[in-house]
């Protein structure tokens, strides 16, 4: 008996301190009710360098990840990205204790570095396969930059999510 096909993969290239990123949320939100379980959706780490507190953000999502509410701190961080960019990585801890994470856990993964690999791995990706700023999006092969605009990329997700969803059939 054959495996099922793993679901198609999004990755969506983001940085926690990019109001780019903020403005892309309803479309991940859409993509996620639109798709569930059907595709994979991945939040990749891009931090970019003219954002000083960008790097903290990436290991604090992973924390989040690991804690089990990804998305949503990840939602409420960029949410708020005026204030991440004033008070920086206190910011963080504070949003973990809003969610009912585990906040001191937070501060400590922050002090310990223990999700450095995975930001560093997902900027050298990043970079291999041409991701310049964020958001930008990866599906079937394929780079989308939403950096300068989201429009149309939505339509453009989907339509190359239902071709490789109408593959796996």
């Amino acid at each position: 008996m054959n495996a099922p096909n793993p679901a198609p993969i999004l990755d969506v290239w983001c940085e926690l301190q990019c109001p780019d990123c903020r403005s892309a949320l309803d479309d991940v939100r859409a993509l996620r009710e639109r798709y569930g379980d059907r595709i994979e959706l991945r939040l990749r780490h891009f931090p970019l360098e003219k954002h000083k507190h960008s790097f903290a953000g990436a290991q604090a999502a992973e924390e989040a990840f690991a804690q089990g509410k990804g998305w949503t701190y990840v939602e409420a961080v960029l949410g708020r990205v005026e204030e991440f960019d004033r008070t920086g990585e206190p910011f963080l801890v504070e949003v973990a204790g809003e969610l009912g994470l585990d906040a001191e856990e937070f501060d400590t993964a922050l002090v310990d570095g223990r999700h450095i690999l995975i930001v560093d791995a997902d900027q050298a990706e990043g970079k291999v396969i041409g991701v310049t700023g964020t958001p930008t999006y990866e599906i079937g092969g394929e780079i989308l930059h939403g950096g300068q605009s989201q429009e149309g990329l939505r339509a453009r997700i989907e339509e190359i999510a239902d071709r490789l969803l109408a593959e796996q059939q």
